[in-house]
């Protein structure tokens, strides 16, 4: 009997998964370069003379009582704005769970591990930290997010480009990160619920499925429903972003006869650059917008809450989501790919440290009646995250030329038919593809061989 093969970690991705993480990471990149900018700006604004205005701003509430939705700004971009981000998330889960790389349970137990030790870990150090120090304990949660766009700007920022492997693997930590903060928000953070207006909520979102089902997607049906399906969700006392994850994980993820993209994906085409490059920006505008004088910044290091966090960003995170992928490389016997090391997953799981989105999210959720120490809190994420993009650039600075190197391997396509080489090492077509190239160019360097030694028997030097 032949013995069974082992797995490959972080091997080769199939060409069109490799696709599509492509793509959906090109749009996250230039969305994460403009939540950076929005970042930026926030803090100018709430470090500067203009503190007073943006303040008044992000206070300034509007909308109908009678709906429970007389909002501040701030709060319609965290429970509005968000739910767009939650709905292309729930796109991302419910694909990667259908066609991705979570679909196959022995392939996904992997990197499902080294995420949930990537939550865990975080969660712990923080809770270790704030209860050594007599803190509270209510922000064990605000660590244990990542911010997949936050990290790819931080990569352009850097001008490091990772291989396709490592950037799957970075979407799907994110991914499962995302899952494991709509549990948290949906379970910890929800304490009254209205069940008449969540039994409503969920009979539209029923409504929504059916009509999903019965092939019915005109947009002016379903975004009038899916305003209903937030809005009731919001006066339920379950946060409102639930409704956006709700809803994407509704839509087929696979494709029919006649059908070029499922409608999953051409929703989650419309709507990833309204969420990367819009919601996400606005929402971090005015929630990443906290006091940094010079007594904040030591407060930070000083007060067992934000020390926590700070700490659970970048040591619990890298800790985290490292032991967890060595650990259950042993324990499964799946074998590195060769091309890579085990400190590319150090670096990864370093990068994995930027929280920023989420954290900043579940900050304002778990400090609701202290909002000095929620303020506290967002400065101590924004550090943390910092910090960790400093680890990790280092890192993968370090390795950049192996990943250029590997990046140009798997873009090469030399017979120019669109799929990169690599992929077709095994294709007869392929090989006779490119020796008739190597004839060409043998032919033509024949050519000119014979050119240049008709020049030279010509020239008979200077007289």
């Amino acid at each position: 009997m032949a013995a069974p093969t082992s797995r490959k970690f972080l091997g080769r991705l199939p060409l069109p998964e490799r696709t599509f993480v492509t793509d959906a990471l090109r749009t996250e990149t230039v969305g994460g370069v403009i939540l950076l900018m929005a970042a930026i700006v926030a803090l100018i604004l709430a470090n500067t003379p203009l503190s007073g205005l943006y303040g008044d701003i992000k206070d300034f509430s509007f909308g109908p009582r009678a709906l429970h939705l007389h909002l501040s700004v701030a709060s319609w971009a965290a429970e509005g704005l968000l739910t767009i981000f939650f709905f292309v998330a729930g796109i991302e889960l419910k694909r990667e769970l259908v066609a991705g790389e979570l679909r196959d349970p022995k392939a996904a137990a992997l990197p499902v591990i080294a995420a949930v030790c990537g939550m865990a870990v975080p969660a712990l150090v923080y809770v270790a930290v704030s209860a050594s120090g007599g803190g509270s304990l209510e922000g064990w949660a605000v660590p244990t997010a990542t911010d997949i766009a936050f990290a790819l700007a931080v990569l352009a920022v850097l001008g490091t480009a990772l291989p396709a492997a490592l950037r799957a693997f970075l979407l799907t930590l994110a991914v499962v990160d995302d899952l494991g903060a709509i549990l948290i928000i949906a379970i910890f953070f929800t304490q009254h619920i209205n069940f008449i207006a969540l039994g409503l909520s969920v009979a539209a979102l029923v409504l929504v499925w059916l009509l999903h089902r019965k092939g019915v997607r005109t947009a002016w049906i379903h975004l009038p429903l899916a305003v209903v399906v937030w809005a009731l969700m919001h006066a339920s006392g379950v946060h409102a972003t639930i409704a956006g994850v709700a809803m994407g994980l509704m839509l087929r993820c696979t494709v029919r006869e006649g059908e070029e993209r499922s409608p999953a994906e051409r929703v989650e085409h419309r709507l990833r650059p309204v969420s990367a490059g819009v919601a996400v920006p606005l929402f971090a505008l005015f929630a990443a917008g906290v006091p940094l004088s010079g007594g904040a910044l030591a407060d930070v290091f000083s007060s067992p809450e934000t020390l926590g966090v700070v700490l659970g960003l970048v040591v619990g995170k890298a800790v985290g989501i490292f032991g967890g992928s060595w650990c259950a490389a042993r324990f499964t016997k799946a074998e590195l790919n060769e091309d890579l090391a085990w400190a590319d997953v150090v670096a990864v799981a370093a990068l994995a440290g930027i929280g920023f989105t989420v954290s900043l999210l579940i900050g304002e959720l778990a400090f609701p009646a202290d909002p000095t120490l929620a303020g506290e809190i967002k400065a101590a994420v924004l550090i943390g995250s910092l910090t960790a993009a400093l680890f990790a650039g280092i890192l993968l600075k370090l390795r950049n030329t192996t990943y250029q190197r590997l990046c140009q391997e798997e873009e090469r396509d030399e017979d120019m038919d669109g799929i990169p080489d690599v992929y077709e090492l095994d294709s007869p077509e392929y090989h006779l593809r490119m020796a008739a190239i190597h004839d060409a160019k043998a032919a033509e360097h024949r050519r000119l061989a014979e050119v240049a030694a008709a020049n030279d028997s010509g020239d008979d030097g200077p007289a």
